[in-house]
């Protein structure tokens, strides 16, 4: 779980007075415009979409040549009584007939396969992009919304392709010339039906607009009834716990009553164009007829000719009548691919990126000015990758002076940010904060950034822990590693490679991420610990079961590895879901490990099982660990205190929890009484000014010291406790030191042994091993 307080918009289930998507719906486009946005998917089939519309075409077209053999068979063999005639006439409208029907059915034969098809790509498509898009789009999108659009829209759209697309292209042709043989045929009674023309042209226009926007409201609404479903029946246990059945099908009762008041009023509007459209042709062809059978009568015109005309006329009924729904349709499609596109048009952070290097070329006409740091990020918070950044294989760039980005002096104990061997030209490996700062995209601009002046390195092979109070940040720090975020300043570099330069393919091959809350997903035990890297075989899935100590209860199953978890892994424990998702982790052996409180749900034994077999993980790869308790912070070499978003000290566990008082408030699970006016002064202020450390100078205890730092082994770096490779024996001891908790993994004793080397601060395996094998801290 996230634990940095931040707001973020959420969707108002229960606003009946307009749509309630989460992006902010943009100003409406024309439904032209939004459904031509669709012709990329439609290019591919388009050879069999235009053979489709054009047979359709001659189909209609064939309906209107109908009426000029009545008039045939009117005047012709009906006047002359010729019963030879009429069996020929009659003949002739059957096989019209005939080839009407056979022209529509392979007009629906050629564009059912090729529609299903665009159908398909377009889910495709939008699938690929929601799986690219930032998690910080996910936390604005109600995951109702995005189902929605990959579900109701794209049948809007294939309904769309299939009948409204190619008739209003069919009708249009079919008004136009059945218009033509109208005029020709007596243009007088012609200009008659022609006058409902203008009124059904203003009309059309008013419902278009009205019908959009209830269409547009009808949409949200229905993309929040299914946000509402989904979190009921994934929160069922929530809901049945305690007893909210009837409080949740009030709520859903009452989102499905505003679906339905929309429904009603596209319903009424369609009701209005419907009689609009249906009754002015009716009450011209009323006039038509009126006319021209007293011309008849007067002998101006054949029977025949007006039995053409009419005949034509009622062809001409159903185009015009179509109008009003076809609108309809085509205005549910045009805001669909409105919505749609919402989604396809939100930038990847790769997008994001290359836009705002692209601005940073353009806008820099000379040299860039000294001081800003490489990656820097543009005002809307993308970070763009600079030539001076490092390249691969590269070494980072050096760090600032003052890398801490302080307040004030650091308390003793206190780590200011930077470290001791990051000093200027040296190549560091492992993983490095350097200047990092991070906003959430939602925050506002006066509110302060989540993470700030994160100045951290993690050697190779190292295990670090993160200790901090909830909401100091730690799993947003965690994010940005696997860049499920992007800093807003600063950079993070990976084995010297900043990690801007990395794609994010390369990222997640390197890094590994167990998260605090596990995810599984409706597939296999195994399918889901082999998602954890690419071409795992079966001896990497039994060696990261046993590492999570998972195999015993995953071979329990009825079907073993092979058994279905079920959706969100709920046929598993809580424990049990932690440890597939634990294994999944380590299952590729990834070269940078991200575990945020990976033990959370484990009893005291599993735990214990757990750290044993994870130690030997934690050897070979560099570890960055989210820690609540003691017994979880002892898996690491070192540990660095986040606070207020802030690095604000580093060490190992005896040395925070000696020197540092907010770290031994957190490791001893009691109140924080440094500001408690009845307690000694000397233990609300920290150590005694003798403890051998300077409240404005170096920091005893830091390991990350700049000016005292007893390094790292293989590194040729200053020691202040002596270096046994260099028989450099260290400077003394100035002075004694606060008492503090006992420390049986180490071997300094006090002032006496001012001038021994000390081998548990000076080789990190030494330290690690007896950390782990003499302590147990709970």
């Amino acid at each position: 779980m996230t634990e940095t307080a931040r707001t973020a918009p959420q969707t108002d289930l229960t606003d009946p007075t307009g749509p309630t998507d989460l992006t902010g719906v943009p100003p409406r486009h024309s439904a032209v415009r939004s459904l031509l946005r669709l012709w990329p998917f439609l290019r591919p089939v388009r050879a069999r979409f235009f053979t489709a519309a054009f047979v359709a075409v001659v189909a209609s077209c064939i309906g209107l040549v109908i009426p000029l053999v009545l008039k045939w068979l009117v005047d012709g063999p009906v006047t002359a009584r010729d019963p030879g005639g009429v069996w020929l006439g009659g003949g002739y409208l059957l096989l019209l007939g005939i080839a009407e029907a056979v022209l529509f059915g392979i007009r629906r034969w050629l564009v059912a396969r090729p529609l299903a098809g665009v159908e398909a790509a377009m889910r495709e498509a939008l699938y690929r992009r929601v799986q690219r898009l930032p998690v910080a789009f996910h936390d604005r999108w109600a995951s109702g919304q995005l189902l929605s659009r990959a579900t109701t829209d794209l049948q809007l759209l294939r309904m769309f392709f299939t009948f409204p697309l190619t008739f209003l292209l069919v009708n249009g042709v079919t008004v136009l010339v059945g218009c033509a043989f109208l005029l020709v045929q007596h243009w007088s009674l012609g200009l008659v039906l022609l006058v409902p023309v203008l009124p059904l042209m203003v009309m059309c226009s008013v419902f278009e607009a009205k019908y959009a926007v209830a269409t547009r409201r009808a949409q949200d609404q229905l993309g929040d009834l299914t946000t509402v479903v989904e979190e009921s029946v994934l929160g069922i246990r929530i809901v049945k716990g305690f007893g909210r059945h009837r409080s949740q099908a009030r709520a859903f009762r009452k989102l499905t009553h505003e679906v339905r008041t929309t429904e009603l009023r596209k319903a009424r509007l369609l009701a209005s164009i419907w009689c609009v459209v249906t009754l002015l042709p009716e009450i011209a062809i009323a006039a038509a007829l009126v006319l021209g059978t007293v011309q008849v009568a007067d002998g101006q015109l054949s029977a025949g000719t007006l039995v053409a005309f009419l005949s034509t006329a009622l062809a001409l009924r159903w185009p015009v009548e179509s109008i009003g729904f076809l609108l309809a349709m085509s205005n549910e499609a045009a805001t669909a691919a409105d919505r749609y596109f919402e989604v396809l048009d939100e930038r990847t952070a790769e997008e994001t990126a290359e836009k705002a290097a692209a601005k940073g070329a353009a806008g820099s006409a000379g040299p860039s000015r000294g001081g800003a740091p490489a990656g820097r990020t543009d005002g809307a918070g993308a970070r763009s990758v600079t030539t001076g950044g490092a390249a691969h294989g590269a070494a980072a760039a050096d760090p600032p002076d003052d890398a801490s980005g302080a307040d004030s002096a650091p308390h003793p104990g206190d780590h200011a940010g930077g470290d001791a061997d990051d000093s200027p030209g040296r190549d560091r490996g492992g993983m490095l904060f350097e200047g990092v700062e991070f906003r959430y995209p939602d925050t506002p601009p006066d509110a302060p950034p989540t993470l700030r002046s994160i100045d951290l390195h993690i050697r190779p092979g190292e295990t670090m822990a993160l200790v901090g109070a909830t909401g100091s940040g730690k799993t947003t720090l965690t994010a940005l590693v696997p860049r499920l975020y992007d800093p807003t300043a600063g950079r993070i570099v990976l084995d010297g490679r900043d990690l801007t330069t990395l794609t994010r393919d390369e990222v997640r091959t390197l890094v590994a991420v167990a998260f605090e809350e596990p995810t599984l997903f409706s597939a296999t035990a195994a399918e889901n610990v082999l998602m954890g890297g690419d071409d795992l075989q079966e001896a990497d899935l039994l060696r990261a079961l046993a590492v999570a100590q998972a195999e015993g209860f995953v071979l329990a199953l009825p079907e073993g590895a092979d058994t279905q978890v079920g959706e969100q892994g709920m046929s598993l424990s809580g424990g049990q879901r932690q440890r597939l998702a634990l294994a999944r982790a380590v299952a590729g052996r990834p070269r940078f490990l991200i575990l945020d409180d990976p033990l959370s749900a484990l009893d005291v034994h599993t735990e214990a099982l757990v750290e044993a077999a994870l130690r030997q993980v934690l050897a070979t790869t560099t570890a960055l660990v989210v820690a609540h308790r003691p017994s979880t912070v002892l898996l690491a070499d070192r540990v660095a205190l986040l606070s207020d978003g802030r690095i604000t000290a580093v060490g190992t566990h005896h040395e925070l929890l000696r020197d540092n008082p907010e770290y031994a408030t957190l490791m001893s699970g009691e109140p924080d009484r440094s500001d408690d006016p009845e307690r000694p002064a000397t233990d609300r202020d920290g150590p005694r000014p003798d403890a051998g450390s300077d409240a404005h100078g170096p920091v005893h205890g830091d390991p990350d010291h700049s000016d005292h730092d007893h390094g790292d082994p293989g590194r040729g770096d200053h020691h202040d406790h002596g270096d046994p490779d260099r028989g450099d024996p260290g400077p003394a001891d100035p002075g004694p030191t606060a008492p503090g908790p006992a420390d049986p993994g180490r071997t300094d004793t006090g002032p006496a042994d001012a001038g021994r080397t000390d081998p548990a601060r000076t080789d990190p395996d030494h330290c690690r091993t007896s950390r782990r094998e003499g302590e147990s801290v709970r």
